[in-house]
């Protein structure tokens, strides 16, 4: 059984980067999600809007829709082609994940998505511009995304900027997802690449103590994490929404390791 507070927390990300799962695996892989014994704990598959295309023939036939969250690396200007295409698919569009384009400002973003149905994650930009589109999507029902890492390491942000934009979101009522470098749990360096990298386990601890999120964000030791998320409330999860993860697999071991869920049916 998956307890609350882990609920949807891992939305399924395999066919990106560094997983780059071919979708026609990720989907199989998917449908035995949603048969196991943990199907809870797993959100949406997410693609890129261009996948839309070639979906229709590994969805035929298909007894239920596919639950999927679709990413617009193009910006808004993408959402006619990602609902129309929808709109043939035997899928369940779950929400849609907006780029904000370079020299877009915040009137602009939301304009252009002020008549969009589905649940809109904008993914806030590393510049002079995340605080003012964090306090214009407050009231909007809107939600923000957190990209927390990539190939390279100064697409990590640090803690103190993480930290800063979980408060920011927080205190405009905006929950927040986060995507790719959150490869662990806990807090860590990575053995390859030598980059920080951020613990899932960690933005949870954050979002439900803002004012001490840096200090949260940086703490290494998986067994303080765990203790500090056994106190947590579910509750904090309509802060933190979800993350990405290319493998359903480890956030389920690792939570297990961690005395989170229950060892033997991990």
């Amino acid at each position: 059984m998956i307890p609350a507070l882990f609920a949807g927390l891992c939305d399924d990300a395999a066919v990106f980067p560094p997983g780059l799962a071919p979708l026609p695996d990720a989907i199989a892989a998917h449908d035995l999600y949603e048969k196991a014994w943990y199907a809870d704990l797993v959100g949406p598959l997410v693609l890129a809007a261009p996948a839309l295309g070639g979906l229709g023939e590994l969805l035929t036939p298909r007894e239920h829709p596919l639950p999927i969250s679709v990413t617009l690396p193009g910006g808004p200007e993408q959402l006619a082609g990602v609902f129309e295409a929808a709109a043939e698919l035997p899928v369940d569009l779950r929400s849609v994940e907006i780029a904000v384009p370079a020299g877009m400002g915040p009137d602009e973003v939301l304009a252009a998505v002020s008549a969009v149905s589905a649940p809109v994650y904008l993914e806030i930009p590393r510049d002079d511009r995340r605080l003012p589109l964090l306090r214009a999507l407050a009231g909007t029902g809107h939600r923000a995304k957190f990209r927390t890492g990539g190939v390279r390491a100064d697409l990590y942000p640090d803690e103190a900027e993480l930290a800063a934009a979980i408060r920011a979101a927080i205190d405009a009522d905006i929950p927040f997802k986060a995507t790719a470098g959150l490869h662990h749990a806990v807090r860590n360096t990575d053995q390859e690449t030598g980059f920080e990298q951020h613990g899932f386990l960690n933005l949870l601890l954050a979002a439900g103590d803002p004012g001490r999120a840096e200090e949260l964000l940086a703490e290494r030791d998986g067994d303080v994490v765990a203790a500090r998320v056994g106190e947590l409330d579910a509750g904090v999860r309509a802060r933190f929404t979800s993350f990405g993860t290319c493998s359903v697999h480890d956030p389920l071991t690792e939570l297990a390791g961690l005395g989170l869920l229950p060892r033997g049916e991990a």
